[in-house]
């Protein structure tokens, strides 16, 4: 059962999906929101260019730079907390108890900390920074998937109801945890939920996707399976774009990074091609 979610924002275009998928996920399940914005260093560095000034002029210079230095720090702060301001005045009105954790420092570092009495962590795909043009992820995306203990909602640039939910079943432990919290979750109560599976076709892997369509079932939800061939990534896109999906399920990098770098991540594929939620267990 999910009480509690942690969503991230930074003030990005995801932000205001980021607020509604959380907004939509605690409307089903009763949680309550904490909305979390961290301070990046950068933004509240002190800059040390004492080396590079003449002696004569040092003093003042550095007397200015930490004056400027301060009102940047003061600057970042009141930009961070109207962020989580609107973030929140948005959930309220939606109806969901939401409550605001400004921070500075590592975002790595809040989200273990905020994680400990949550249950699901919501974040865009892309963040501020991020370059649209050539669809690249957000720099802390994959940092935050692969170090959290609780399921990551990847949410899309543009919020739709979710009608239809695709499971991409590759017969893995992560997926098996992801089956079992969706048959006894709330929040894919009434869904039309379909698994897939890619590969060959055996008995074994037709006897591990009906058993997990059983879990399904028993769960009270409504559930088909299928057993395609081909790519996984490939296939699963195929699927999502055929079927008309409104949120991916799967397990989420179950390789190391330096064998993601040799052969690369379906994960990664998938969160770069799908243009719909993605909810990844570990």
């Amino acid at each position: 059962m999910t009480t509690r979610i942690i969503a991230l924002i930074d003030g990005s275009t995801y932000s205001k999906s980021v607020c509604e998928n959380a907004a939509w996920i605690a409307g089903r399940t009763g949680a309550t929101v904490e909305l979390v914005h961290v301070l990046d260093r950068r933004e509240t560095a002190s800059s040390d260019l004492s080396g590079t000034i003449a002696l004569g002029a040092r003093s003042s210079l550095l007397a200015e730079l930490s004056s400027l230095d301060e009102e940047r720090a003061r600057l970042a702060q009141k930009r961070g907390r109207a962020i989580l301001e609107d973030a929140q005045t948005m959930l309220v009105e939606a109806g969901v108890e939401a409550s605001m954790r400004l921070r500075n420092g590592d975002l790595l570092e809040t989200v273990a900390e905020a994680e400990k009495q949550a249950d699901l962590i919501v974040i865009g795909k892309r963040g501020e920074g991020a370059d649209f043009a050539k669809l690249h992820l957000g720099s802390n995306l994959e940092r935050i998937v692969r170090s959290a203990t609780r399921p990551v909602y990847v949410a899309a640039r543009a919020w739709r109801p979710v009608e239809k939910v695709l499971i991409a079943h590759d017969g893995g432990p992560s997926i098996g945890r992801a089956v079992d919290h969706i048959a006894r979750s709330a929040l894919f109560s009434a869904l039309d939920i379909r698994l897939l599976a890619v590969g060959v076709d055996t008995a074994e892997h037709r006897r591990r996707l009906a058993d997990a369509e059983a879990v399904l079932k028993a769960g009270g939800h409504r559930a088909a399976s299928r057993l395609v061939q081909g790519q996984p990534d490939k296939a699963i896109a195929e699927a999502v774009e055929k079927d008309g999906i409104d949120l991916l399920v799967m397990g989420a990098y179950g390789h190391s990074r330096i064998r993601s770098m040799i052969i690369g991540s379906t994960t990664t594929e998938m969160i770069r091609a799908c243009k719909i939620p993605i909810l990844l267990f570990r």
